[in-house]
């Protein structure tokens, strides 16, 4: 094991060729939205890791002299510079850490966004696509034997989203005919989880205009569906 840091100087090297790429890889998450490739831990921090080296690269290929007669000045403890210019150190180190990893993590995003706005989604999955939006409505699913399942999402339901499985809970259970059609609700039910892993067909189904969540949808209305992969 190799000894830690024991000195201000070591420790802003150690940060310098980390943080940048921690900043880049946050914002390029939180702006673009998750996606399948990124859910190992392990990936995340090497795409970090990297991210770093490429800023770190260029801040040496910009202003590499002032950079190294900033470190230099900062003598044995590493004190010296930042007690002098407390500044312009904390100016240095918000352009380096925050600003240009979020400008860079900000022009990739909208590149990629520009070059491919046909593929290109922040929303990682059709199911998070379907429930993002989504208002009160029935919703039935097909089981993978056939049967039909359904019920009420309302304000007390909750549907998953990435990189969770896909799940939804719905605060009312229906019964429901082998067409699919729904009957009536299950009386006292407090509500039914079904996991997508277990349907072929999901559809959400709008409820008649300002009809409360006791009336059944028409047999065959209008619906939102998405198919489960066999």
């Amino acid at each position: 094991m190799g000894q830690s840091p024991s000195t201000l100087l070591q420790i802003a090297l150690l940060v310098l060729f980390v943080l940048p790429g921690v900043t880049y890889q946050f914002l390029r998450e939180r702006w673009r939205g998750p996606v399948p490739g990124e859910r190992d831990l392990g990936e995340r921090v090497l795409r970090a890791v990297a991210a770093s080296v490429v800023l770190d690269t260029l801040y040496l290929i910009a202003a590499g002299p002032q950079l190294v007669r900033f470190a230099r000045h900062a003598g044995p403890a590493g004190r010296e510079s930042v007690a002098q210019q407390p500044r312009s150190a904390g100016l240095l180190g918000l352009v380096l850490f925050i600003v240009v990893p979020a400008a860079a993590a900000g022009g990739v995003t909208w590149w990629q966004r520009r070059r491919r706005p046909a593929r290109y989604r922040s929303t990682p999955t059709a199911w998070d696509h379907l429930f993002l939006r989504s208002g009160p409505c029935f919703v039935r699913m097909r089981l993978r034997d056939g049967a039909w399942v359904g019920g009420w999402y309302g304000s007390r339901s909750y549907a998953t989203s990435y990189p969770q499985a896909p799940e939804i809970y719905l605060e009312s259970a229906w019964l429901m005919k082998p067409d699919g059609s729904f009957v009536r609700p299950v009386r006292g039910s407090a509500g039914i989880h079904i996991r997508a892993a277990d349907t072929d067909v999901l559809e959400l189904l709008s409820p008649p205009a300002a009809a409360p969540p006791d009336i059944p949808p028409a047999a065959v209305p209008a619906a939102r569906t998405t198919e489960e992969p066999g």
